[in-house]
């Protein structure tokens, strides 16, 4: 039995169809709109009007977490509206960078991410974001070294004994790092080439893990964040060696630069605030501002210094200068080592 639909009625269904099908590709346009016009109308002070998401690109219990906690807690009670943090590591911190990257630009997502994000990490492995066009710098929060941080098991009490130790036993000893890429590797990496010897690299996903089995033993070295490894170093579990900045930290007194022993080695990172790229500008200087207040605040920087974090307030425009001008240094640094993902 044949099915016939006559002229008239065909033109009607097609008509109907033909607009549904533009209905259904006009709704993301009407709503990426209306989401862009919501975001400029809070601008004017309203915002934010929600809780507000910040994504921490590692596990709980790192430095970068710990920063983010402090931030989360000044910022929610300023603003009046609770500031989230959510963890979402993996990847060297690239999957929560490309999740806030590829977020609604719309003030109510942003990452602390560090300098691993915006340099080293796009530039050893594929990521689905360009750290200099789809994310944009609110403001820089805090600056740290690096604590060169080896097992407690180890025969070892002082730089030069460790890397004689090591010397003696090529690729034998590991060292643990946040991540393929991440700066944690890429210190670590650029250490054992400064001082001349040989271990293998071992990569979790994020700092947490990594200094679980440095406690454990299952690695020997890690270049731990000060905040991460301080209590532990009280209680016997770890060993802190050197520091990889230009000079002592407070927190450590006692503890030497790597460049006592090794001139001219310095490292040091960043952790800062980044929204994606097309937030809108008055939103996006507000946190500034409040940030600023923040780390001109007694008390805040009271609790900063307690995890081994110096305040590094900056403008919109200085931090965003300070990620292109890094990014071009560890471009130019990877290329020279060859270091890749693994």
């Amino acid at each position: 039995m044949r099915m016939t639909i006559d002229a008239s009625r065909w033109t009607q269904l097609s008509l109907g169809a033909t607009l549904t099908i533009a209905a259904m590709v006009a709704l993301p346009v009407y709503a990426t709109a209306q989401s862009t016009a919501q975001a400029a109308a809070q601008a004017d002070g309203s915002w934010p009007t929600r809780p507000v998401r910040l994504i921490v690109p590692f596990a709980a219990g790192g430095n970068t977490d710990a920063i983010a906690r402090l931030a989360a807690e000044r910022m929610g009670s300023a603003f009046a509206q609770p500031f989230i943090v959510d963890n979402r590591p993996g990847a060297s911190g690239a999957i929560g960078a490309e999740f806030v990257a590829r977020s609604t630009p719309d003030g109510y997502t942003y990452c602390i991410c560090t300098l691993s994000q915006l340099g080293p990490v796009p530039l050893t492995q594929k990521v689905g974001y360009d750290p200099l066009k789809d994310l944009t710098g609110v403001s820089n929060i805090g600056s740290n070294p690096f604590v060169i941080a080896v097992a407690a098991n180890l025969p070892v009490t002082t730089l030069k004994e460790f890397v004689d130790y090591s010397r003696a036993r090529p690729n034998a000893l590991n060292y643990g790092s946040g991540g393929t890429g991440n700066l944690t590797h890429l210190v670590g990496a650029l250490f054992l080439d400064r001082v001349g010897i040989q271990m293998t690299h071992v990569p979790y996903k994020g700092g947490a893990p990594a200094l679980a089995d440095l406690l454990g033993g299952q690695i020997q070295m890690y270049a731990a964040s000060p905040s991460e490894v301080i209590a532990h170093a009280k209680t016997g579990k770890v060993k802190l060696l050197a520091i990889s900045g230009d000079r002592r930290t407070p927190q450590l007194p006692d503890v030497p630069t790597v460049a006592e022993s090794y001139p001219k080695f310095r490292a040091v990172t960043w952790n800062g605030l980044l929204a994606p790229a097309a937030t809108p500008v008055a939103i996006l200087e507000r946190v500034n501002a409040e940030l600023s207040r923040a780390l001109k605040d007694p008390a805040f920087l009271d609790r900063l210094a307690r995890i081994g974090v110096d305040p590094a307030p900056t403008t919109r425009a200085e931090f965003n200068a300070a990620i292109r001008s890094d990014y071009a240094l560890w471009r130019d640094l990877i290329k020279a080592t060859g270091i890749k993902a693994e």
